[in-house]
């Protein structure tokens, strides 16, 4: 009976880890085959800029005054500036957000709630979009001081990558920012292609410790598309490392396609908390930015 039992578990298992290696198999070759399609000059570019109302830390977030203007239209201006894009939306589900954008002269497309992530949102904004783009930027609303030449290089990335259908950007980590589950780290590979990214501090050694002497990696919210990859990416389920670190670039990893990572010399200035904005307003004025 016990013999029974073993070899019925092993063939369990067995049977389980060629189900998973055939699911790998197949989004590899999905991944080839799309590829295969798509290796041309990604010259049409669109920056998308995200915004929802609702937010458990920070309800309202687009709309709070950084300086006299809204944090949207802060966002707004400085993508504006970017040179590679052709055009600049805001995606909401809320009429306040668009009501808002399109009185400091924004283009909004409206788009469902049911968008379970800025990358969903821009998917079903760039569908509702007359024109065609090759090249999909998704700008955090939450980034006022976001620099334009940092939109230009992710998008330069992504054009100059074939095989690549996302692009990002990373910055150096501070070391007291090591541990903190809010910055995202990243490790590359020696071409510039993303090997993960984790909450965690990656990669980890053995003392258990941030070590001060490793040049650790931060990665900021901007990330660019194909754009025929955006609505492959939307129809893709979520996947374990997704869900388990809740990092939807993992999805992207998972299911076999490259993404290529720059490295900026960029201080990340996001607005989480209703704290943030105090810090930003300070950095602007050191900035002389109006």
């Amino acid at each position: 009976m016990t013999l029974c039992s073993s070899s019925s578990s092993s063939q369990k298992t067995w049977i389980v880890h060629g189900i998973l290696v055939g699911m790998a198999i197949a989004a590899a070759i999905g991944a080839r085959a799309y590829l295969g399609r798509s290796r041309k000059f990604r010259s049409r570019v669109v920056g998308i800029i995200p915004a929802r109302y609702a937010s458990s830390r920070f309800e309202g977030k687009p709309l709070v005054q950084i300086l006299g203007k809204p944090m949207i239209q802060r966002t707004w201006e400085r993508s504006k500036l970017a040179s590679t894009l052709d055009h600049v939306v805001v995606a909401t589900d809320d009429e306040r957000i668009a009501d808002c954008c399109r009185g400091f002269g924004a283009d909004v497309i409206m788009t469902s709630e049911s968008c379970r992530n800025g990358t969903e949102r821009c998917n079903e904004a760039l569908e509702k979009l007359e024109k065609e783009y090759d090249v999909v930027v998704n700008i955090q609303g939450d980034e006022p001081l976001i620099e334009p030449e940092i939109i230009d290089g992710v998008v330069k990335a992504l054009q100059v990558s074939p095989d690549a259908v996302f692009s990002t950007a990373v910055t150096s980590l501070k070391p007291e920012d090591g541990l903190d589950p809010n910055r995202v780290k990243c490790v590359v590979d020696n071409r510039g292609y993303a090997i993960y990214f984790s909450r965690g501090l990656i990669p980890f050694n053995k003392s258990g410790g941030v070590n001060p002497e490793f040049p650790y990696m931060l990665h900021l919210g901007i990330q660019s598309f194909d754009s025929k990859f955006l609505n492959v990416y939307s129809e893709l389920q979520p996947t374990p490392l997704q869900v388990e670190e809740d990092l939807e670039q993992l999805k992207v990893l998972e299911n076999g396609y490259k993404m290529k990572v720059i490295k900026v010399d960029h201080e990340a200035h996001g607005v989480d908390t209703p704290e943030d904005v105090e810090k930003i307003e300070s950095l602007m004025r050191e900035r002389n930015l109006s």
